[in-house]
C-alpha cells in the first residue's frame, strides 16, 4: 500500500494500519520471574499449588474447637504453641493452641478466637468470646487453587504480578523477547549534551526522549547516533538498521522540507503504508518497511522532529505498536471525563492532544503554550486532553483527559 500524499489519515483508521501490520513476535525465552519486570507472557502460567497449601489463622489468638466453646466465659487448657512456620500437632477436644498469624490451623481446630478476647493465666485461657466454625481462618486455596490460570497470555507483567507468580511457586515465565528497536535522529542542527552550542544549533532532546520511552517499554535499544541531513547518509542508516532490528525508529525528517530526507529514503529502501496524520501535534508521522539485504524487512516509524510532537505520537502510535510486537492485550485509553478549568477557544480541523494536568479541586489545567517545540509542556503536565477536531470549549466544560500513567506504562 502507496502513501497519499495529500490526504490526512484519522488518528484511529491510522493506529489501526499500524496494529494490523504489527504481528507478534514469534520468539519465546525463559526468564527468572525475579527479571521479568514489564515483560509479555508468551504462555499463561497455571499454579502447580493452593493458595495458601493449609487453612491458617488470620490472626493471633487461640485455635479451638468451635463445639468447644459454647459460651463467653469459656476455659480450656493451652496444651501448645504454633508459631507460622511450624506444624501443630493434633488439637484433642477441650484444648486450645496458642497460634500466631499466618500459621497452619491445627488438626481438629476450625475457629480462631483473636488475642484481644482472651484472657491467660499459665497455661489456661479464658476465652470471651464464642466463635463461629470457620472464624479468622483462611481455608486452604482461597485465594489461588491448584491448576488455575493466574496470570494469562498476553498479559504485561507488573510488580504484584510478579508476586503472584511467586506465590504459586513459579520461578521462572516464558515471555516474548524484547522488541529490537534501532533508534535514528535527523537534522544537522542537533548537538548533544555536553558539547559547546555553535550559533543555529540545538541540543537533542530527542535522542533521550524516546530513548527512555523505549526502554519504558522493555525494549532492547540501538542508538545509532545522529544521522547527515543528506539522502544518501540517511539510506545507508536505514541499511544498518534493518539488518538486526524489529522496528526502526526515527525523529525528524519525514516532512516535505529540502532537508528532509527520510521519506525518500524509505521509498527507495522499502515502502511506506502511511503518511501524514490529522492530529496535532503531529502530523508528519510515516509507518512503512525498510526491507533488509538477508531478506525480510523491518518496520519503520517515523516521527516529527518537534520534541512534543514526537514525544505524543510515541505514546498514540508507537506505545500500541510495540505493545501489540510483543502479543500484549491491548486496552482502549482510560480516558476521564473532567471538568475542564481553562477556556480553548480556537477549534483546529485536526484532533487535539493538549498538555494537561490536574489542579487541586480535580478540574483540568492547560498549559498556557501548545506550541509543539515547548517540551516544558509535558512535563508541567500530567495528562493529555484528547479534543475532537473542530471542538472548541471553555472553563466547566468536560473534556476527555487521559493522565500520563495510562500511557507511561
Amino acid at each position: 500500500m502507496q502513501a497519499h500524499d495529500t490526504a490526512l489519515m484519522d488518528v484511529d483508521a491510522a493506529l489501526q494500519v499500524l496494529l494490523q501490520a504489527a504481528r507478534p513476535l514469534d520468539r519465546a525465552e525463559s526468564v527468572a520471574t525475579l527479571q521479568a519486570l514489564g515483560r509479555v507472557l508468551a504462555a499463561e502460567v497455571r499454579s502447580p499449588v493452593d493458595v495458601p497449601p493449609a487453612a491458617n489463622t488470620q490472626m493471633d489468638g487461640y485455635a479451638v474447637r468451635s463445639a468447644d466453646v459454647i459460651s463467653p466465659g469459656t476455659r480450656l487448657h493451652v496444651g501448645q504453641r504454633i508459631a507460622a512456620g511450624h506444624v501443630g500437632q493434633p488439637l484433642q477436644p477441650g484444648e486450645a493452641a496458642r497460634i500466631f498469624t499466618g500459621a497452619f490451623m491445627p488438626d481438629g481446630a476450625d475457629a480462631v478466637v483473636m488475642q484481644e478476647q482472651c484472657v491467660a493465666d499459665g497455661d489456661v485461657v479464658t476465652l470471651q468470646h464464642a466463635p463461629k466454625p470457620g472464624e479468622w481462618v483462611r481455608p486452604r486455596g482461597c485465594d489461588v487453587q491448584a491448576g488455575s490460570v493466574v496470570l494469562e497470555r498476553g498479559h504485561r507483567l507488573r510488580p504484584q504480578d510478579l508476586g503472584q507468580a511467586a506465590s504459586v511457586g513459579v520461578a521462572t515465565l516464558e515471555v516474548v523477547p524484547r522488541p529490537r528497536v534501532a533508534l535514528l535522529s535527523t537534522g544537522d542542527e542537533l548537538i548533544m549534551p555536553g558539547e559547546p552550542l555553535p550559533p543555529g544549533a540545538i541540543y537533542n532532546s530527542n535522542r533521550f526522549l524516546l530513548s527512555g520511552l523505549l526502554q519504558g517499554l522493555g525494549c532492547a535499544v540501538t542508538d545509532l547516533g545522529q544521522v547527515p541531513d543528506r539522502l544518501d547518509a540517511t539510506q545507508d542508516a536505514l541499511r544498518l538498521a534493518a539488518a538486526e532490528h524489529d522496528l526502526i525508529l526515527t525523529s525528524g525528517g519525514v516532512s516535505v522540507g529540502g532537508e528532509d530526507h527520510v521519506k525518500p529514503a524509505v521509498q527507495a529502501l522499502g515502502q511506506l503504508a502511511l503518511w501524514q496524520i490529522a492530529m496535532k501535534p503531529g502530523k508528519p508521522l510515516a509507518f512503512g518497511a525498510v526491507r533488509r539485504p538477508s531478506g525480510g524487512s523491518a518496520h519503520f516509524i517515523g516521527l516529527p522532529g518537534n520534541p512534543v510532537s514526537s514525544f505524543v505520537t510515541f505514546l498514540v502510535f508507537v506505545r500500541p505498536f510495540l505493545l501489540a510486537l510483543q502479543g500484549a492485550k491491548l486496552l482502549a485509553h482510560r480516558g476521564l471525563s473532567l471538568p475542564s478549568a481553562s477556556n480553548w477557544p480556537r477549534a483546529d480541523k485536526r484532533r487535539e492532544f493538549l498538555r494537561a494536568r490536574l489542579d487541586a479541586n480535580g478540574q483540568v489545567e492547560l498549559y498556557p503554550n501548545q506550541n509543539s517545540a515547548v517540551l516544558t509542556s509535558t512535563v508541567w503536565g500530567d495528562g493529555l486532553v484528547d479534543n475532537p477536531a473542530g471542538m472548541t470549549f471553555k472553563a466547566g466544560d468536560p473534556v476527555r483527559f487521559i493522565p500520563f500513567a495510562e500511557l507511561l506504562v
